[in-house]
């Protein structure tokens, strides 16, 4: 029985069903295979996403066999995916929100098949989605940023308003917001995953209006690019970025999959596998989100600021969104000694104070 959880893109809360007690069973030796949307090596989340595939390879000594360009469609993906467990494949990740419907009916349909999905919706039986709290880094960049800005105002680039991106946005603010209080934090949605020029364009705008520090919330370097050639501080995600900004990075919010990948599938092979029920969702305490090393100008003194935020996150003395939390319009969002809860996470809609910028309307 498949359970869903918070919908990743549409903020759609989840319908309670229980998924089995007990643990997950292969009934053959183990055969993995990881599926993409596009190529592997997009600069961003699939690159993530196969640097834990090929470090749980290494640690498991097996081949995973991989599918690229295996597009957001049912018909496509479940096509591929009958092929692989027509070929005694019984271990397949799925790379993104997209795959969640099709995963779930095949779940449904295989049942002594497991099955993962990153930044899916869907648990069950023998199906785990997973993601990470990346606000929490976030907040840590936003220390990063805060510290390297002299004129007080930094920017950011998204893609679209959904509940995953808008808790990075408000976490980097939040983060700036901690160690300068009246910090400025521009953000500009590309309503894309992946433009490159129009990121680029939308980086010059935001240099143009004083911000002296950018990050992207994108896979594309052209925000690092962009800060490079303008002297600006620039902060960059999933992967380590430093290359497109070797001077002027200050970090990057990274994304380290073996540290979920690896134990989950040892645990699939061993069977003691139990998949969650709302899925797997952790912060900096498991590994899987981080930060980059920090660049050349990053002083000691920020480091130890950040140093000091991560351990408090990390012991929950620090939530970047406890209260008293206050949207940009004067709404109060969480009243004092109160922290956000999980489901509103998920649905977040708001910027919060201290954030200039238009945020889209949801699709």
């Amino acid at each position: 029985m498949i359970k869903l959880r918070s919908a990743f893109a549409t903020g759609l809360l989840a319908a309670s069903l229980p998924v089995a007690a007990g643990a997950f069973e292969l009934k053959s030796e183990p055969k993995i295979a990881f599926i993409y949307a596009s190529t592997v090596q997009d600069g961003g989340w699939n690159e993530a996403i196969d640097k834990g595939r090929a470090a749980v390879s290494e640690e498991l000594g097996l081949d995973i066999a991989v599918a690229e360009n295996i597009p957001e469609e049912a018909t496509r993906l479940r096509a591929a995916i009958d092929l692989y467990v027509q070929r005694g494949y019984n271990i397949i990740v799925g790379t993104t929100y997209g795959y969640s419907e099709a995963m779930s009916e095949a779940a449904q349909a295989y049942p002594d098949v497991a099955f993962f999905n990153a930044s899916g919706v869907h648990n069950g039986e023998n199906m785990e989605s997973f993601y990470a709290r990346t606000y929490e880094a976030w907040y840590l960049a936003g220390i990063a940023a805060a510290e390297a800005s002299e004129s007080g105002k930094i920017g950011m680039l998204a893609g679209f308003p959904v509940g995953v991106v808008n808790w990075d946005v408000n976490g980097f603010a939040r983060g700036a917001q901690s160690v300068k209080p009246g910090i400025d934090t521009t953000v500009v949605y590309t309503n894309s995953w992946w433009d490159p020029v129009k990121e680029g364009q939308v980086s010059e705008a935001i240099l143009d209006q004083n911000a002296d520090v950018i990050a992207t919330d994108l896979s594309a370097a052209s925000a690092l690019n962009a800060a490079e050639e303008r002297g600006a501080g620039a902060i960059g995600y999933q992967i380590d970025m430093s290359a497109a900004a070797p001077e002027h990075i200050l970090t990057s919010v990274v994304f380290n999959w073996d540290a979920y990948l690896t134990p989950r599938i040892k645990a699939v092979i061993d069977g003691s596998w139990e998949p969650e029920e709302w899925g797997w969702f952790e912060g900096l305490e498991s590994g899987v989100v981080d930060l980059a090393p920090f660049g050349p100008s990053v002083s000691e003194e920020t480091k130890a600021k950040i140093a000091e935020a991560k351990a408090q996150i990390i012991a929950g003395e620090l939530q970047p969104f406890a209260g008293p939390l206050m949207a940009r319009d004067g709404g109060e969002v969480v009243a004092a000694g109160e922290v956000l809860p999980d489901d509103a996470l998920w649905t977040m809609d708001f910027f919060v104070d201290g954030i200039t910028g238009t945020m889209p309307a949801g699709e």
